[in-house]
């Protein structure tokens, strides 16, 4: 098997990784012990036990994202919320 190439370039700083550098990596699951998995908080989800969501593309008026943006994480939960909320009384035709 071929020694693969030092990731350090000649000017000491890490060179640019390439497709075939990438392709040599593991999941940092396989790659680290457990003990240090637990100190980094790594942990895996299990499988979702029923979907609930669809992923889908959407274009929304910028002064409507940046509102919900500006909510911090979770934001895209409460686009859901607020759409669900609105179809409690209106019909989406």
């Amino acid at each position: 098997m071929k020694k693969p190439s030092s990731l350090i370039g000649a000017d000491g700083e890490v060179r640019t990784l390439t497709a075939a550098d990438l392709s040599t990596f593991r999941p940092a699951s396989e790659a680290l012990p457990p003990n240090l998995q637990k100190t980094l908080g790594m942990r895996q989800r299990g499988p979702q036990k029923s979907p609930t969501k669809v992923s889908t593309t959407i274009r929304l008026s910028s002064d409507v994202l940046q509102a919900f943006r500006a909510t911090g994480d979770g934001w895209q939960t409460r686009v859901d919320a607020a759409l669900k909320d609105w179809l409690k009384t209106h019909s989406p035709t």
